[in-house]
């Protein structure tokens, strides 16, 4: 039997991190010993008065780094690698510990429906259209260019034709700094590089986006989550968060957040802006969702509203045209951009040329508006098939964000199910989801799940939340039938 350990709920560190931490730090000083056997998640919960999640996810861990062995029927068995052999190299010590927060992959099936991932359908891929904007590059006088080495800066017509826009829209005046990424990760991860450094406080979104999680982590910095309702991050929340702790960043997604849809009205846009600056917080707007408005009116956003040109903005190409080319963009301060640049020169050059010119010639030939206008059609067809599923299919006392656009749905289930429990039965019944575990920062809801719809037809989504709703109204049922006390939360 594992002793009472000592974890502190107060902690801004999750508790599952907290038990992961103590389980690796036993393993590798070898007081468990390889081969010995773990207490099963649920014993372990009720042992230390946690919900069965934090046990899972801390154990989920474990398993994603090589220090525990999963055996059907059998349990969870330590895997040690104290002792290598005498010229092996110890690979687990060499690379210390992930900071991944992701998801296992699971085996492809075509017959699965997985709302588990926020992406563009593919049957909606314009490929002949694709195809000959190809062609067009490809026949082009600028070919040598692009298939040259190029500026960390981005290719050099696409960023002026980025910046022309911008100046359009009132994002900038003439001549201001933008570099293109290789997406919006790569844009996180260079500004986390030039303006971040270990133990910084970074207030973000909670529920958040798992890749910004991850990669403010793996850097070494301390998240403190505000929380998102209807209207997105807690605007009083982050007022007193910036007097506590204050934080040197703030990153916020205004546009239908993910994994919630929310949408920030304009006075909370001005609130968040008008608070970065009194506590001198540098403010970071996501806007990859943006151009996804399926109804009601565009709000300007946060860069818009500032006169003094100090918000950055992150944008993409990924969800309005084709993800796996890979091209983002950062706007903001020169000083931020050209250290961004240098960086970038360091990492990988500079992102592919001939994806920049394929989507720059996409984009001024006028195929990309006639895209986003068939997207945004099809994404108003495809949330309203979720939403309408949502009420008709999961059990009573779910509660579920309603959003004017985006990709996503974020899904409370009723008490005591546990949305990250009930995946492996969803996934037998070739249906898939993210549950709230991957989105959590300091505030679990077991209950927590993202329905991402973007991917599926209007068919196909119905028939994956008919099926969810039937294993989570079983289950519910079953619980009730137990006389399960609701579930406590992870904090």
């Amino acid at each position: 039997m594992i002793s009472k350990l000592d974890l502190d709920a107060e902690s801004p560190v999750p508790l599952y991190r907290q038990l992961y931490d103590h389980f690796r730090a036993s393993i590798e000083s070898g007081k468990l010993e390889n081969g010995s056997r773990l207490p099963a998640t649920r014993e372990l919960a009720g042992h230390l008065g946690l919900n069965r999640t934090t046990v899972a996810a801390a154990y989920e861990l474990l398993e994603n780094e090589g220090f525990l062995t999963g055996q059907v029927g059998r349990g969870s068995f330590v895997r040690s690698s104290r002792a290598p052999q005498s010229n092996e190299i110890d690979w687990n010590a060499l690379l210390g510990p992930s900071q991944s927060r992701t998801p296992a992959p699971v085996s492809w099936n075509p017959a699965t429906i997985s709302f588990a991932t926020s992406r563009p359908s593919e049957d909606l891929f314009p490929l002949e259209a694709f195809r000959l904007t190809c062609r067009e590059v490809l026949n082009g006088k600028q070919l040598p260019a692009v298939l040259q080495l190029g500026s960390p800066g981005g290719y050099e017509p696409l960023r002026r034709y980025l910046l022309s826009r911008a100046a359009e829209q009132g994002l900038c005046q003439a001549g201001g700094e933008l570099i293109v990424t290789s997406g919006c990760q790569q844009a996180f991860d260079l500004i986390a590089r030039a303006l971040l450094r270990p133990g910084d406080k970074v207030a973000v979104e909670d529920p958040v986006y798992p890749g910004l999680k991850n990669l403010f982590l793996s850097a070494g910095v301390e998240l403190l989550g505000i929380p998102v309702g209807a209207d997105g991050m807690d605007t009083e929340q982050l007022e007193r968060v910036l007097v506590k702790n204050r934080p040197k960043l703030i990153v916020v997604t205004p546009n239908f957040q993910n994994p919630t849809g929310a949408t920030m009205p304009l006075a909370a846009r001005r609130a968040t802006l008008r608070l970065a600056r009194e506590h001198g917080a540098v403010l970071v707007e996501s806007d990859i969702y943006g151009e996804l408005t399926y109804s009601g009116e565009a709000i300007p956003s946060i860069r818009q509203l500032d006169e003094t040109g100090g918000t950055i903005l992150l944008r993409s190409f990924s969800k309005v045209a084709f993800p796996g080319l890979r091209v983002g963009w950062v706007m903001g301060p020169r000083p931020l951009v050209s250290r961004c640049c240098e960086i970038k020169q360091i990492t990988d050059l500079h992102t592919d040329q001939l994806s920049q010119a394929v989507l720059l010639r996409f984009a001024e030939s006028g195929r990309l508006d006639a895209h986003r206008k068939a997207i945004v059609s099809a994404g108003a067809e495809r949330l309203s098939a979720t939403l309408s599923g949502c009420r008709e299919f999961l059990p009573p006392g779910t509660r579920f964000t309603r959003p004017t656009g985006g990709m996503n749905v974020w899904v409370r289930l009723p008490e005591p199910l546990d949305a990250g429990d009930l995946l492996p039965r969803a996934q037998r019944e070739n249906v898939n989801y993210l549950p709230g575990r991957y989105f959590t920062v300091s505030r679990h809801e077991p209950g927590g799940m993202r329905l991402s719809f973007a991917g599926l037809t209007p068919a196909r989504i119905r028939e994956g939340i008919r099926t969810l709703g039937g294993v989570f109204s079983s289950e519910l049922e079953s619980a009730r039938s137990r006389g399960m006390e609701p579930a406590l939360a992870m904090v």
